[in-house]
């Protein structure tokens, strides 16, 4: 049985890969791909999006543009990481499919109201304002939503944007307080398990090798992203966050974790986004969110590999 999904996402080259993962995977039905500002602002996360839908034979994909800055707060983006366009490493042609006219909140909403409950998951790949918009403006929708499977925070790992805070969280913290307060069934991807995900040279290779469109756009992505991390962490490579998102929905094997509270600090300067888990249980909040803290790497880039290929 498929699984019916929608994607909320701010690409990013590592947002691409997962689009591409989950179009190269038949137990996946993918209703739409919502977009939102984050590691560049809404018109190019809408305009990327489209892109790679186009790069992985998928123009039928309904695209949506939501909410073009967080709930409270001014955009911070991510140039400095992705690059000027936000997916920079390899020029793809200007999408012919058109961006959707329905607002990516109302078609959430929308979605959600018309297919039975526990039946549609929520795949948050970017900052959380679309998803926490829809819950406020809807909260009719939250009992009706499978689970959100996100890739956001951290704890273990600390921040990458701030010493406390990862960069998806940070740029709508009062959203991802939304999302972790709804008694929706959360899994959460933190840097905990993502740093965990480094390419190497030899799993970029695998991709070039593919001799595919969609092989060598991955590669290059990742040649192009994988920079500034290893500048950055002196690691040997670069982390592919947004991919363990549908990766746990096609083999949640990869992954383990805990399910405990995570609560969403938006009060502090000092420590604004951070994801603080209770991972000793030494609280009485109750769980709210699975929240991951190994993979296996070698499994992970064995599936995003196959899947690739049959692009």
């Amino acid at each position: 049985m498929t699984r019916k999904i929608i994607i909320d996402t701010d690409p990013g080259q590592d947002d691409a890969v997962a689009i591409c993962l989950a179009l190269a995977s038949p137990e996946l039905e993918v209703l739409g791909i919502t977009c939102v500002a984050g590691n560049v602002p809404l018109p190019l996360t809408a305009l990327n999006a489209r892109k790679v839908c186009e790069l992985a034979g998928r123009p039928d994909i309904k695209v949506f543009a939501g909410c073009d800055r967080p709930l409270e707060r001014p955009l911070v983006t991510a140039e400095y990481v992705h690059g000027k366009t936000g997916l920079d490493g390899i020029e793809l042609p200007a999408p012919t499919m058109p961006l959707q006219d329905t607002n990516a909140v109302e078609f959430i909403i929308q979605t959600l109201r018309e297919h039975p409950a526990g039946s549609v998951t929520l795949c948050p790949l970017g900052p959380l304002t679309n998803i926490a918009t829809a819950l406020q403006r809807a909260p009719d929708i939250a009992p009706k939503i499978a689970e959100i499977v996100l890739m956001g925070g951290a704890y273990f790992e600390v921040g990458n944007v701030t010493p406390a805070a990862e960069f998806n969280i940070y740029v709508d913290p009062q959203a991802a307080d939304i999302v972790f307060r709804s008694r929706v069934p959360l899994v959460v991807m933190p840097l905990d398990v993502t740093h965990r995900a480094l390419t190497t040279r030899a799993r970029i290779e695998a991709f070039r090798a593919l001799g595919t469109r969609a092989g060598q756009a991955v590669a290059s992505w990742t040649d192009f992203y994988e920079r500034f991390d290893m500048e950055k962490y002196g690691s040997d490579g670069a982390p592919l966050h947004d991919p363990c998102v549908i990766a746990y929905l096609l083999q949640p094997a990869l992954f383990t974790g805990r399910h405990v509270n995570v609560t969403v600090e938006t009060g502090s300067e000092l420590t604004l986004g951070m994801t603080v888990a209770d991972w000793w249980y030494v609280t009485d909040r109750p769980a709210n969110a699975m929240f991951m803290g190994q993979i296996d790497a070698d499994g992970f880039y064995a599936l995003l590999t196959e899947r690739i290929a049959r692009l």
